[in-house]
């Protein structure tokens, strides 16, 4: 299993990536975050960051799609759905399977968006379950476009303040499509 890759990924050296996962251009990984392609694919967009305990997962069968400049908070989990360009996915926050999450959105931080939960471009949802609420305003959409881009400056502070093997220099000239192999996990029986 291998991660694919653009240039420019951050990597924090407790975050964890692996099976089938596509990721574009400047994707950051945080401390701690989780990505596991290993039942089906994990296509990541160009400036995305996976913040410090985030876990992307999927349903056997059924990939995870996350869009570009999408900002996946603190502790939160995608669990094989669609995430459009330029959403927030607040801290804790949890999007359950087959859910699609259209551009611009905003999930409130704690709210669960239901499995098979349509979500149209634009719309704040928050909740236990999660209701969509209104609108996102013209500040919260500056909001999340500033935070896409300022994770990708905050990597660029970490990547050269950090000398652990498995952090990925942030050089600008990695090769495209770069293929990264895992080493296999040790048997688990004899």
């Amino acid at each position: 299993m291998s991660l694919t890759y653009k240039h420019g990924v951050y990597m924090a050296d407790t975050a964890r990536v692996l099976g089938d996962v596509q990721v574009g251009n400047d994707v950051t990984f945080w401390y701690g975050a989780a990505v596991r392609g290993d039942v089906a694919p994990i296509v990541i967009g160009d400036r995305t960051n996976v913040q410090d305990n985030a876990v992307i997962h999927c349903d056997s069968g059924i990939p995870n799609i996350i869009g570009s400049d999408v900002v996946i908070g603190h502790a939160a989990m995608v669990h094989g759905a669609e995430v459009g360009d330029g959403s927030l996915i607040g801290m804790q926050a949890t999007v359950l399977g087959q859910a699609r999450i259209g551009k611009g959105c905003l999930i409130a931080a704690g709210a669960v968006v239901r499995p098979g939960m349509e979500v149209p471009d634009g719309m704040v949802v928050m909740g236990l379950p999660g209701k969509i609420v209104r609108e996102t305003t013209d500040n919260e959409m500056k909001y999340m476009a500033w935070l896409a881009k300022h994770y990708v400056e905050l990597a660029q502070l970490h990547a050269t303040q950090t000398d652990h093997p498995r952090v990925k220099p942030w050089d600008g000239n990695q090769d495209p499509a770069r293929t990264i192999e895992h080493p296999a996990p040790p048997p688990l029986y004899d």
